[in-house]
């Protein structure tokens, strides 16, 4: 058995110089996948400006009502939507005028996404210009065939009438992507209360583009154990709201550190067991064990669904070496605190008609306050 296992090391050695040698000649042959990173709105340009200090194998396209907002935005593509209808001058805060702004923009933004095989919709839930435009946007590039995948930020507890405008939007949003990953701004007054507001915002870009290049570079690098488009539509097929972690590690014990930093990230903190679905990427170097591979799938999908789809891959790099990388995303979550999933959809509705009995009965005014609060602090 050892001389097997010896060959095997001498052929992998060989294999690997091969493999390193064909990279060039492999993407000049094969085209590459069309993927589009659309930032719709102030909080969706954020995210575009961040993405675009990056090294990503996508296009970046940055929409708005504002133009102040974006002619400040670095992206690949800009485009000034509802020109007509706001001069420029933004939504005002009103989701109806960005979905009508992006429905005038519809032939540029189909002759854009036209060849799109994969687009990332990123968008702040409760304001105008992104809760409008971002479903229009996504049943664009779903209807041209692309594997649509949002990222919605919800807003601040104490903005009181943004938050019935983002469910709404999450709603409509879920609607027209194939899963949508939900991302709590609460989270950043609970864990990083004194960072100036900037830098704690900027927190939040930093994730999610994080997260998007780790899930392009995961599909467009060639990989050990590969994961494809089909990996990923059936996957994402489940639809509803996800969840994605990322996580990193250099000591010793790695796969089990990579999994606590995986399941710590407190912007991500929600429970995810009984998700339906799972895709997980691992990276790491020539050190990375078979066995350390195994424990790091089995941690992260423990407490799934005994029925859910569990897709893997992991890449091997020299860049890689001595620490690994994992991106982990879970579909199909149904948790009543997390906004947009169908449980606190339920929720919500069964508090609105609560309170309609409540006025039929005619139910005092501080009364009313207590149950509009109990819908406020779910979120």
């Amino acid at each position: 058995m050892k001389s097997i296992v010896s060959k095997a090391q001498q052929y992998l050695e060989q294999d690997r110089i091969r493999r390193e040698e064909k990279v060039k000649e492999v993407k000049d042959f094969f085209e590459k996948p069309r993927i589009f990173v659309v930032g719709c709105g102030g909080c969706g340009n954020n995210t575009i400006n961040r993405l675009s200090q990056m090294e990503l194998d996508a296009t970046t396209i940055a929409i708005n009502t504002d133009k102040q907002h974006l002619l400040m935005t670095k992206a690949d593509k800009r485009i000034l939507i509802g020109r007509s209808l706001t001069r420029g001058l933004g939504a005002g805060g009103y989701p109806e005028v960005g979905r009508k702004a992006a429905e005038l923009a519809r032939s540029v933004l189909e002759e854009i996404l036209v060849d799109a095989d994969m687009v990332f919709v990123c968008a702040g839930m409760g304001g105008g210009t992104g809760t409008g435009s971002a479903p229009v946007v996504a049943e664009i590039a779903k209807k041209q065939g692309a594997i649509v995948v949002g990222f919605a930020q919800t807003p601040f507890k104490v903005e009181r009438a943004r938050i019935g405008k983002a469910i709404q939007g999450l709603r409509d949003l879920k609607e027209n992507c194939d899963t949508v990953v939900v991302l709590d701004n609460n989270k950043l007054v609970e864990y990083y209360p004194n960072l100036p507001i900037d830098a704690a915002f900027s927190v939040m870009d930093q994730l999610i583009a994080e997260t998007i290049k780790g899930l392009t570079d995961t599909i467009t690098r060639p990989s050990l154990v590969n994961i494809d488009f089909a990996d990923l539509k059936a996957i994402m097929g489940h639809g509803g709201v996800a969840v994605m972690l990322v996580g990193e590690a250099k000591a010793q014990d790695k796969a089990s550190t990579v999994v606590k930093d995986c399941l710590s990230h407190p912007l991500l903190d929600v429970d995810y067991r009984g998700a339906t679905g799972s895709l997980v990427h691992i990276s790491g170097g020539n050190d990375l064990t078979l066995k350390e591979a195994e424990e790091i799938i089995r941690n992260l999908t423990f407490e799934l669904d005994d029925t859910a789809n569990v897709i893997w891959g992991a890449r091997i790099s020299k860049d890689f070496e001595g620490f690994v990388r994992v991106v982990a995303i879970m579909t199909g979550i149904k948790h009543k605190l997390l906004v947009g999933s169908e449980e606190y959809e339920t929720l919500v509705e069964g508090q609105s008609e609560q309170k309609s009995a409540l006025r039929e009965i005619g139910v005092s005014k501080v009364e009313k306050k207590v149950v509009k609060k109990v819908a406020i602090d779910t979120l």
